[in-house]
C-alpha cells in the first residue's frame, strides 16, 4: 500500500508545470509501464537551481516521485542535486511499493537528463554527471535499487 507521504504528493503534487526558456529540461521514460517524466530546471549564475517544474504522464507513484524530487532539489546546487537518488526519492516518500520503485529511478534519471541539458546549453561541468538514458528498463531496475 502507498504510505501517506506518496499519496499527499500524488493529491497534492508541488512544482508542476513547465519553465519557459528552462536551463535545462530532461525527459526520461519507461517503455515497459508507460510512465514519462519531463524535469524543468531554472538555475543561476551561481548554480543554484532556483526553481524546477515538473510534467508526468504516468501513475501516481510516478507523480508522486516527481513531485517529491522537484522538492529535493529546488535551491540546491547542481552538485547536491546530482546526490539525489532513487533511493533517497523513496525514503523521502517513507517508500513505494516493489513494483513502483522504478518510478523513483525515472525521476533520479530525469534530474540527471535536465542536469546534462543545462551543461550541453551552459558549458558547465557536474562531477559524476553521465549521459543519461532515454528509457528505464525494468532490470537496471534491480541492479540499482
Amino acid at each position: 500500500m502507498y504510505t501517506e507521504k506518496v499519496m499527499d504528493h500524488f493529491q497534492h503534487p508541488r512544482n508542476v508545470g513547465e519553465i519557459e526558456n528552462p536551463s535545462g529540461m530532461g525527459t526520461v521514460g519507461n517503455a515497459k509501464c508507460g510512465d514519462i517524466m519531463r524535469i524543468y530546471l531554472d538555475i543561476d549564475d551561481d548554480q543554484i537551481i532556483r526553481d524546477v517544474k515538473f510534467k508526468t504522464f504516468g501513475c501516481g507513484a510516478a507523480v508522486a516521485t516527481s513531485s517529491m524530487a522537484t522538492e529535493l532539489v529546488k535551491g540546491k546546487t547542481v552538485q547536491e542535486a546530482m546526490e539525489v537518488t532513487n533511493k533517497a526519492v523513496c525514503e523521502a516518500l517513507d517508500g513505494l511499493p516493489p513494483v513502483k520503485v522504478h518510478c523513483s529511478l525515472l525521476a533520479e534519471e530525469a534530474i540527471h537528463a535536465a542536469l546534462w541539458d543545462y551543461c550541453q546549453k551552459s558549458g558547465a561541468v557536474i562531477n559524476g554527471l553521465k549521459k543519461p538514458k532515454n528509457d528505464i528498463s525494468e532490470e537496471e531496475i534491480e541492479e540499482e535499487y
